[in-house]
């Protein structure tokens, strides 16, 4: 049955990257309607620290978010991958910090001895597709349901995955056991507080 589950993931995997290959990115009004629908719906408590990602693949940009969180005096992170690790870190981001190439050509924060690895408390998750039940499907490298399982553990971590409306799936998605639940999934349209 899994070996069905891993088949049916891989074939919706490719037809979600098609669709989203076709979709355009959020105009301006659009990028003001989802940071409506995310500061409306999200609390974030003063010093709070938010782990976003840099989109690669027309992944929904985040940037527009990461400059507002900053006006907010929130703290941004993205994800450092270690190849032998399946746990994201995360480094502190400002605007116009160096950058480099890390694993799987993903753009992350300069590792040096000025870079500050912080323990988010709410992590904007990238996704190909959704479901109304709050589970979405990625790349299939499981760094993400990995991190929020191993947060959850210990901390009241918020999962927000983030969209483009067009994103969403009319059926259940496939789910294996080590999938990770989102708590909120947040378009330019809608929103969906899922646990």
């Amino acid at each position: 049955m899994n070996i069905n589950i891993k088949d049916q993931k891989t074939s919706l995997r490719k037809q979600a990257k098609r669709t989203r290959s076709m979709l355009n990115s959020l105009d301006t009004q659009q990028q003001k309607d989802l940071c409506r629908n995310f500061f409306d719906n999200i609390e974030m408590k003063k010093g709070a620290c938010v782990a976003s990602y840099w989109p690669i693949e027309r992944e929904l940009d985040t940037s527009f978010l990461m400059e507002r969180f900053l006006e907010k005096n929130v703290k941004v992170t993205l994800p450092i991958v270690e190849k032998e690790s399946r746990i994201l870190k995360f480094a502190q981001w400002k605007i116009n910090m160096p950058m480099s190439i890390g694993p799987y050509n993903i753009p992350q924060p300069e590792l040096n001895e000025q870079t500050v690895l912080l323990e988010p408390d709410i992590i904007l998750v990238p996704i190909l597709a959704f479901d109304r039940h709050g589970y979405r499907l990625g790349y299939g490298g499981g760094y993400y349901d990995s991190t929020l399982e191993e947060f959850r553990k210990n901390k009241n971590i918020v999962a927000v995955g983030l969209a483009y409306a067009e994103q969403a799936c009319l059926f259940r998605l496939p789910v294996e056991e080590h999938d990770q639940k989102m708590d909120w999934i947040i378009t330019e349209q809608s929103v969906m507080h899922t646990r």
